[in-house]
């Protein structure tokens, strides 16, 4: 199976010269216009989204980018240079699971799969496997299949209720050429969280000599999403509030994971203040206890102002007593 090239700086609508604030822009922007739960062509959405989001991942860590750059027009000669260990090529003395392996349904390209993803498009042995060989078979001895490992995207709605994703696993042996493709189904419990390794028994790859299959592993790996991010079960949502709103507080409607909650907003709140609303993160296993949600408070300043308004900010720097360069009084 041929791999694409992903061209993401196409796919964000950016310059490759972009500043992170830039790729952080283009990328809120998309999502919001294809998150599936507010698009209305949801299947063409669903793919935009996972695109993106792919895109995102590379461009928005700087290694990641660094290293993509540095792929550039050679990619092709730079995936055959560095095949995964355990690969049939792999380095020599070690053992290599033979089969080569490609994914679908787990929202990641065989692009990203082989530059960039945390587990291998390739077998890795596992306890009980032997080196593949001649000699081996010969012999008959039964060998177990070696593992397998992929990341799967998973968006946090999915995330807070759980779903059952269709998985496809094409294997290509390299001794004959022959392409088999598995398709089967994956349970992701509600409260996966980023970074979880979610094991499918008997997927991997298929034993010899009467050996039993190795094991598949999907890591999880939360899809970016424009207001939420994930720690663990726990749930970080940034909150733009007006410079008054900071001063006098006041209640604020915000949104959560599942439905809005009404937020209190203590007067004199700092910028970068962080604030808790418990139990509004992640599902923790089946105790029926969640995460909590933390509100990280980010004041904003107008853009652009009035007449009336500049005369009203005119009028405060005239009567406060306010000096942010002075200590503060005991």
């Amino acid at each position: 199976m041929s791999v694409e090239f992903k061209d993401y700086y196409t796919t964000l609508g950016v310059a490759r010269d972009a500043s992170p604030e830039e790729i952080k822009k283009a990328f809120r922007k998309l999502a919001r216009q294809y998150h599936p739960d507010v698009a209305k062509d949801k299947a063409n959405a669903e793919n935009k989204f996972k695109e993106i989001n792919e895109a995102n991942e590379v461009l928005s860590d700087p290694e990641k980018r660094k290293k993509y750059d540095l792929l550039g027009a050679n990619w092709r000669h730079a995936g055959a240079e560095a095949p995964r260990e355990g690969s049939p090529e792999g380095p020599p003395g070690q053992p290599g699971a033979g089969s080569e392996f490609h994914f679908g349904g787990t929202g990641f390209s065989d692009f990203f799969e082989q530059f960039f993803s945390g587990g291998s498009r390739y077998g890795f042995p596992t306890e009980g496997a032997e080196p593949a060989g001649d000699e081996t078979e010969s012999r008959g001895r039964a060998r177990r299949g070696s593992d397998v490992e992929g990341d799967i995207l998973v968006t946090l709605a999915e995330a807070m209720s759980g779903t059952v994703r269709p998985v496809s696993l094409q294997s290509t042996d390299p001794r004959t050429g022959q392409a088999t493709t598995r398709n089967f189904r994956v349970r992701i419990a509600a409260g996966a969280t980023d970074g979880q390794r979610i094991r499918v028994p008997g997927q991997g790859e298929p034993g010899r000599g009467g050996g039993p299959a190795g094991d598949l592993y999907l890591r999880v790996r939360h899809a970016a999403d424009p207001d939420f991010s994930t720690r663990g079960s726990d749930v970080y949502y940034e909150l733009d509030v007006a410079p008054w709103e900071a001063v006098l507080g006041g209640e604020i409607k915000l949104p959560t994971l599942d439905g809005s909650v009404t937020l209190r907003l203590p007067a004199n709140t700092a910028n970068g203040h962080r604030l808790r609303v418990r139990g509004r993160g992640l599902p923790r296993g089946k105790s029926g206890e969640r995460g909590d949600l933390y509100v990280l408070v980010s004041v904003q300043l107008p853009t652009q102002v009035s007449e009336e308004e500049r005369a009203l900010w005119e009028k405060l720097r005239s009567t406060s007593t306010f000096n942010p360069r002075l200590p503060a009084a005991a």
